[in-house]
């Protein structure tokens, strides 16, 4: 074998598709187009059901943020929606969950939000002043507020000790309510890490994915960075 075969055979793709013409490939891609298209649909219904959910009037919660405390409907900063993510959080940690760590590094631009009324942050149950210290050191972009002291991340789903979750809020003056929430893989859809994957040809690689035989695939999660990953790449350290 020459060098360069050499070579080639190292550099060989784990797993291939069937090579088709043109047409037969644009014949699969069409009948796949209609089921994507279906989806759409579908993703577009849903999020007109969603804006028809009714909603829950909150009571006052008082937060801290970098400049100290301040009330839930303050967070708003005079929007009138608001997204808030809740970071897991283990006392004591020097790196805290990896998945909501690599979740919300991926947030880097939110001002376009502000075309929409809306306003989308980070509110953990660790110290204010932990949080911030944390955020520097993954290199995080989004606004963190502490509920270290205020029973409102236990009320939505995120207690001390608890898992992460996805909540949305409506202001109407003073008045705060609360009109969404979703836990678990429900976050995906805010996500865009996960949509580029799954437009790979090997997709997320992970166990539970249903793929060609010879298709390459680990353990669920193994792909996913750790947080001292996403220290390594955009923190300050």
């Amino acid at each position: 074998m020459s060098v360069e075969e050499s070579l080639r055979h190292h550099d060989a793709a784990p797993a291939l598709p069937p090579v088709v013409d043109e047409a037969t490939w644009q014949a699969e891609l069409d009948a796949l187009r209609v089921r994507e298209k279906a989806a759409t649909r579908e993703l577009d219904a849903i999020a007109a059901q969603r804006r028809r959910l009714p909603m829950v009037r909150m009571p006052e919660y008082t937060l801290e943020g970098a400049f100290g405390p301040l009330r839930l409907v303050d967070v708003f900063e005079g929007r009138h929606q608001l997204i808030t993510y809740h970071h897991m959080w283990h006392p004591g940690a020097e790196f805290q969950c990896g998945g909501c760590t690599y979740f919300t590094s991926q947030f880097t631009r939110l001002e376009s939000l502000e075309n929409y009324d809306a306003r989308f942050v980070v509110v953990t149950q660790g110290p204010i002043d932990e949080a911030l210290a944390y955020r520097r050191r993954v290199g995080n972009r989004m606004t963190w507020y502490s509920t270290a002291h205020s029973p409102f991340g236990a009320d939505v789903g995120a207690p001390p000790d608890g898992g992460f979750a996805l909540n949305v809020f409506l202001r109407d003056g003073e008045d705060v309510y609360r009109t969404w929430v979703t836990f678990s893989r429900g976050v995906e859809q805010v996500s865009h890490v996960f949509p580029l994957v799954d437009l790979l040809p090997y997709g997320r690689q992970e166990e539970w994915q249903d793929v060609p035989a010879g298709w390459p695939q680990r353990e669920t999660y193994s792909g996913w960075p750790e947080a001292a990953d996403i220290a390594r790449w955009y923190g300050d350290r």
